[in-house]
């Protein structure tokens, strides 16, 4: 279980910070040096050089968003410049991409940041340049949308593997159809019907929160509060729920950590966006505060099985029930050991969850629960501290990564082994990397007292 450590404030990770964006620089130098963009986006690395893997290409808008937000930290024109090309030059097949559903992955992090960054006033008001971006992503939310399964109480966006399967990781892509919705988009459907973009992304959320999140009120065997399924598997015909299953992780009755810190992170960050919104946006859904009660309850429950099934220093193994955890002995009384014989750990879950638990903190504190978000606050930072450090910072010159011990997928056996190790480790992901500077520009802008970050900010 983890050690919160009460005594870390932000401003007490300054210099490991410093540390960490120094070193960030370089390795997004060192990939667009090195890297061959003909093979397709980068994903993780092996022996230390960024490599791909098919699967979908879901990680093109982590590289060149990592760009951007070196930049909002830095000031280093060069990333600016960098990020901004990439975005206008490759990113739009990925906003027309009905194939997937990691658009708020792809897209939020490249035009949302760059708007976001034009609405602070971090770089000059353009406006074709604005009109630009708006559009990109009022497209991406209603493209994402349109993955649309119907259920007997609502529906859902659908994953790749079909229409009967909703992924826990696409809480995330609902800031697509958000930000869509919030810049006065509209999806039209045959007929010329009027598809409210912010009522799939709610159902999308309460689908999410009802069968990929788990209560301890006796669902089935394996019913343990805040543990998360990968996939929720649905019969298409009669809208009805299944079972639960996992593509990433060891089963559909263990939870698989980075799933788990999709959802920490997820509806941490949607709560803090429907604390933003008027009352009338959710009249047709109970009321604002239904919704919000129901987000709560969720992004609580995952976020104290993130803590209770973490190790001692805030970082989790790939998968709470991976068939060799039991060899490791009593590992959640002490730090995790990337280096051991038998289970990797997976870091990249604790950059996502670590953003989660920080913000859940921040919301439940501006509520007046400042004992509950103190809490969660304190081990969103727990986690940062040991993330900033080795051995899970890169300080590598010639690793082109920036967090170590990421996996990506272990059961299908995708990650790298190093010579003379039993278990993958040592190497990065696109995702963990981005979502680890994800973390640490939140923490920078808290520190110089800029706005507050979120994912909206790039709304007027």
């Amino acid at each position: 279980m983890m050690k919160i450590d009460y005594t870390i404030s932000p401003e007490s990770l300054q210099s490991l910070l410093n540390q960490f964006w120094e070193l960030s620089a370089a390795k997004i130098k060192l990939i667009d040096k090195n890297y061959d963009a003909a093979k397709g986006s980068p994903v993780f690395t092996v022996a230390g050089k960024y490599s791909t893997r098919g699967w979908t290409e879901w990680t093109q808008g982590f590289q060149y968003g990592s760009a951007i937000l070196q930049y909002d930290a830095t000031g280093d024109d060069y990333f600016l410049g960098y990020g901004r090309a990439k975005t206008i030059n490759v990113m739009a097949p990925h906003v027309s991409h009905t194939g997937v559903h990691d658009h708020g992955f792809n897209n939020v992090s490249t035009y949302g940041n760059l708007l976001r960054l034009m609405r602070e006033n971090k770089i000059a008001h353009d406006e074709w340049e604005k009109n630009f971006y708006e559009l990109a992503l009022k497209i991406s939310g209603a493209v994402q949308a349109g993955r649309w399964t119907t259920i007997k109480d609502g529906g859902f966006i659908h994953s790749f593997n079909g229409a009967h399967s909703l992924f826990v990781d696409t809480v995330r892509s609902c800031r697509s159809l958000m930000l869509s919705y919030a810049l006065g988009h509209v999806m039209q459907g045959e007929g010329d019907v009027r598809i409210n973009l912010l009522d799939r992304a709610i159902q999308h959320l309460q689908a999410t929160a009802r069968y990929s999140v788990y209560y301890g009120e006796g669902r089935d065997s394996y019913d343990l509060r805040g543990r998360t399924a990968h996939e929720s598997v649905f019969n298409v015909k009669d809208g009805n729920f299944r079972c639960p299953n996992s593509q990433q992780g060891f089963s559909g009755f263990t939870t698989w950590t980075r799933g788990l810190a999709w959802a920490v992170c997820g509806f941490a960050e949607e709560l803090e966006w429907l604390d933003s919104r008027p009352e009338k946006d959710f009249e047709n859904h109970g009321g604002k505060k239904e919704i919000e009660k129901q987000m709560l309850r969720a992004a609580a429950a995952v976020s104290d099985f993130y803590i209770e099934y973490s190790c001692t220093d805030g970082v989790t193994y790939w998968d709470t029930g991976a068939p060799d955890l039991s060899k490791l002995g009593d590992f959640r009384n002490r730090p995790a050991d990337p280096y051991n014989d038998f289970e990797p750990v997976d870091s990249s879950a604790g950059a996502i969850a670590a953003q989660g638990l920080l913000r859940l903190g921040n919301y439940l504190k501006s509520k007046g629960q400042d004992e509950d978000g103190k809490r969660y606050w304190q081990a969103g930072l727990t986690v940062v501290k040991t993330l900033l450090q080795e051995p899970y910072l890169s300080t590598d010159s010639n690793h082109e990564g920036l967090l170590l011990h990421s996996i990506y997928h272990r059961p299908n056996g995708w990650d790298h082994t190093p010579t003379g190790s039993k278990i993958p480790n040592g190497e990065s992901s696109m995702w963990g990397d981005y979502h680890m500077r994800e973390v640490c520009l939140y923490l920078h802008k808290l520190i110089s007292k800029e706005k507050y970050y979120t994912f909206f900010n790039c709304l007027a």
